[in-house]
């Protein structure tokens, strides 16, 4: 079986091609998207204010204060 130096040429330039496309979207991607805040909370007590907040909510969801 005999391959063509053309074909070969042609189909690598074309991965090429399309690994840089790839490439430039994703780096496009990245410049478009805004800085995302960090997941974590800096602060200990900011957490512990958080928790306490939802323990609240929780604690009127199930009605127990009722």
């Amino acid at each position: 079986m005999s391959v063509d130096p053309k074909v070969i040429a042609a189909i690598s330039s074309a991965i090429g091609f399309y690994l840089q496309a790839e490439q430039e979207a994703l780096l496009a991607q990245q410049m478009s998207r805004p800085a995302q805040p960090p997941l974590f909370m800096s602060s200990p007590f900011a957490l512990a204010g958080r928790q306490a907040a939802m323990d609240v909510r929780w604690t009127w969801q199930m009605r127990l204060p009722r």
